[in-house]
């Protein structure tokens, strides 16, 4: 019987993040103010998740677009550093490292895998996962779901899934993964519902 499999997201599951404070400060060093910067990026921050546009020509583009008055070295290091540890996540991760396979499933650029990898430590407890910028498509679109189950052998039944975003919770169910619609401010209704599936 294979292995039990969780597959995690990443944004506000294991790390919490907030676009907030990184609009205000490049909007303090820019022509655009932070709707501009917002309605500028944001759509474009899509494309680049997707891996339709890689890392420095998104940066190039993106400070090409705000009027950011700075290197790509500093608008890359403002918009990077959005994320905090989840910690009461990130216990429970290392309890199951070793016991069950971990996997990530992930909307994310490859800007904020790396400094993810760089500054989170829980990276190497996973042994891999798929990201929307290595699989050209971001969830809740099946394809990314798909890349995860056949590229890493996953047996939904033995597959147990959480992530914030209910569109991707209800992907999840369809793909006949066991779901848990994660908010990072109840925490322990995760707790019971893992403990309850591994029995």
């Amino acid at each position: 019987m294979p292995a039990r499999a969780f597959l995690f997201d990443i944004g506000n599951v294991l790390v919490r993040f907030d676009f907030g404070p990184a609009i205000r400060r490049l909007a303090k060093r820019s022509r655009a103010d932070e709707a501009e910067i917002n309605s500028l990026l944001l759509p474009f921050k899509e494309a680049h998740e997707r891996g339709h546009i890689g890392d420095s020509a998104f940066v190039a583009r993106a400070i090409e677009l705000i009027g950011f008055q700075g290197s790509a070295a500093e608008f890359t290091l403002i918009w990077n550093d959005i994320f905090t540890e989840n910690t009461p996540m990130l216990r429970l991760v290392r309890r199951l490292a070793g016991q069950h396979r971990l996997l990530h499933l992930s909307n994310t650029s490859g800007l904020h895998k790396g400094w993810l990898a760089e500054r989170f430590d829980f990276f190497p407890l996973f042994e891999g996962g798929s990201y929307s910028h290595e699989v050209g498509e971001i969830k809740p679109h099946d394809a990314i779901y798909r890349h995860a189950l056949e590229t890493f052998g996953l047996d939904p039944a033995r597959t147990f899934y959480v992530d914030d975003l209910l569109p991707n919770i209800l992907t999840g169910k369809r793909f006949g993964l066991n779901c848990h619609h994660y908010d990072p401010d109840d925490h322990a209704a995760f707790e019971q519902a893992v403990n309850a599936w591994l029995g």
